[in-house]
């Protein structure tokens, strides 16, 4: 979890703010091409480049609770099956028949302990085994199985999440790269939370506009006047680099009443929005007493899906309708960001701007897209 020391650190340091009423400030205003948001050939190079060859969450742990659940889930364009065994054991695979190149499962979700490709009906079970080809013995007396095992993926269950890497014979150090932002995220203790209520959608915007919006707070008592504007303070905000990992921190308009209470009793996310932003495509907003996840699935240089899941502690899941209130107020909000998100890119079109400007309270963008461009560079 937080370290307390920090958690102190931070309310400290936006309190201190406002009282001198100033902000978060870096040195310099920066820039950002346009191109980096609309270039159909910087999406493939992210895509082959960052988002095939990092870590994405495949599924919360909640989707895979018992032996022979599996999820099918696109990640880089590729389409991936996520298997639990009769073990407890995850697995990660291509979709993809080893026979012909059939997707080897269609449905999202469901519970097999083998599956059977539409096309000619070799069967593999949930740990990758191919385990039976119809007429072997005459059409492919001399086929070893063993070189036939779907492909695999490297597959982890960490922080409460399921994580795939899309590209196979990649050995990722996944406790290294998320070792700066790990003792938090594991105590958010998401893996005794469930998936209250969740959505899908399609916006037509680049992702990178998307996981933007929600790392600044200078739009908020604009674009979100008629929503949470009123209990927010205006633009005090913190972040952290964690890694390639952020910590963003957005004040409410409440944490003042803490200076007069001890601060033994003060409890961050009591009085600000925690976000963290799992490089490059996963954020997690920390409210009071749920999470909500948001996860980003980039499609083109102009269209992204996002699937947004309120998670809620599963011994308070029965309250129904108090999580659905919670839900459609984030998604409320959320989508007033996504509607501006499809007008900026909608805008591009129009040559006015060659580049984006981030001012001197908005460099967790230029951050964030520092280190994409780490990652992506020839």
């Amino acid at each position: 979890m937080m370290e307390r020391e920090i958690e102190i650190g931070l309310i400290e340091e936006l309190l201190g703010l406002r009282e001198a009423k100033s902000h978060y400030l870096d040195d310099e205003i920066e820039f950002n091409s346009v191109d980096q948001y609309k270039s159909e050939a910087i999406f493939q190079r992210e895509r082959d480049q960052m988002f095939a060859r990092l870590p994405a969450v495949a599924a919360h742990v909640s989707e895979l609770t018992n032996p022979g659940d599996f999820v099918k889930r696109e990640i880089a364009g590729r389409s991936i099956l996520v298997t639990r065994d009769a073990h407890g054991e995850v697995y990660a695979f291509l979709n993809i028949c080893r026979h012909r190149g059939t997707q080897l499962v269609d449905d999202e979700s469901g519970c097999k302990h083998r599956f059977s490709c539409p096309y000619h009906a070799w069967s593999y079970a949930n740990m990758g085994e191919l385990v039976s080809v119809p007429h072997m013995a005459t059409g492919f007396p001399d086929l070893d199985k063993a070189q036939y095992s779907l492909k695999s993926l490297q597959c982890e269950e960490r922080f409460g999440f399921i994580w795939g890497i899309a590209t196979p014979d990649i050995t990722f150090d996944f406790d290294a790269y998320y070792s700066p932002i790990a003792a938090e995220a594991e105590g958010l203790d998401l893996a005794n939370m469930d998936i209250a209520h969740e959505e899908k959608k399609v916006h037509n915007s680049n992702w990178k506009i998307l996981v933007e919006g929600g790392i600044e707070s200078y739009h908020s008592k604009v674009a979100h006047r008629k929503t949470i504007g009123p209990y927010f303070e205006d633009n005090l905000s913190s972040y952290q680099m964690l890694g390639d990992h952020m910590r963003s921190v957005l004040m409410r308009s409440s944490m003042h009443v803490l200076r007069d209470q001890p601060t033994d009793q003060w409890r961050l996310r009591d009085h600000a929005n925690i976000i963290y932003t799992f490089f490059p495509t996963t954020q997690l907003l920390v409210q009071k007493d749920h999470v909500v996840w948001i996860n980003s699935r980039p499609v083109s240089a102009g269209q992204t899906e996002l699937r947004l899941a309120t998670l809620a502690p599963k011994s308070r899941l029965a309250e129904e309708a108090y999580w659905e209130k919670n839900h459609q107020i984030t998604s409320t909000t959320l989508n007033e960001d996504f509607v501006i998100g499809e007008s900026i890119q909608s805008g591009f079109a129009s040559g006015a701007n060659d580049v984006i400007t981030f001012g001197r309270f908005e460099g967790a963008l230029p951050e964030f897209n520092r280190t994409i461009m780490r990652h992506t560079a020839a």
